[in-house]
């Protein structure tokens, strides 16, 4: 007799109480709320890459399941706090031009995520050692062409 392995999803593996309890509720609003496949699909990853892989600190497992999020959700919001996550993990591993990448992509979709530009401000205080203005770094990456402006006008 054969016996074959089954991979569990990350959601189930995960022995954190608030976790599991999220994950059960979670799934079961997915199955309430009238979603797509794919939309489920992408929350499924967006879930195992925020509330396992990244937590446990497994970050090159969490930007798979980040990059297949990205790939199956459609909505710009949504978007914004999956480009956020990626951010987070370029950050915790040193990659900080990455980081300020896919902060400011998270911006372009969703202006009112006043944590990546307080992250984004973190990155360039440590980059200069110094106080020097954040509008100044702003300015160096849009030199670089690794950001373009926001258009999010009197908004915040």
């Amino acid at each position: 007799m054969l016996f074959r392995t089954v991979q569990m999803p990350r959601s189930r593996i995960n022995g954190n109480f608030i976790d599991k309890t999220f994950s059960i509720v979670a799934n079961i609003l997915l199955q309430i709320i009238p979603t797509t496949s794919g939309e489920k699909e992408a929350f499924t990853y967006y879930r195992d890459g925020v509330m396992s892989a990244q937590s446990e600190g497994n970050y090159a497992e969490a930007l798979q399941n980040y990059y297949e999020a990205m790939r199956l959700e459609i909505d710009p919001y949504d978007r914004s706090y999956i480009l956020y996550n990626i951010g987070l993990i370029h950050t915790s591993n040193g990659e900080h031009t990455k980081a300020l990448e896919y902060y400011f992509r998270a911006l372009e979709r969703n202006p009112f995520l006043p944590q990546a530009f307080n992250n984004m401000a973190v990155i360039c205080h440590y980059a200069t050692g110094e106080n020097r203005p954040f509008a100044r770094e702003i300015l160096k990456l849009r030199r670089l062409g690794l950001i373009r402006p926001l258009s999010i006008g009197n908004r915040l």
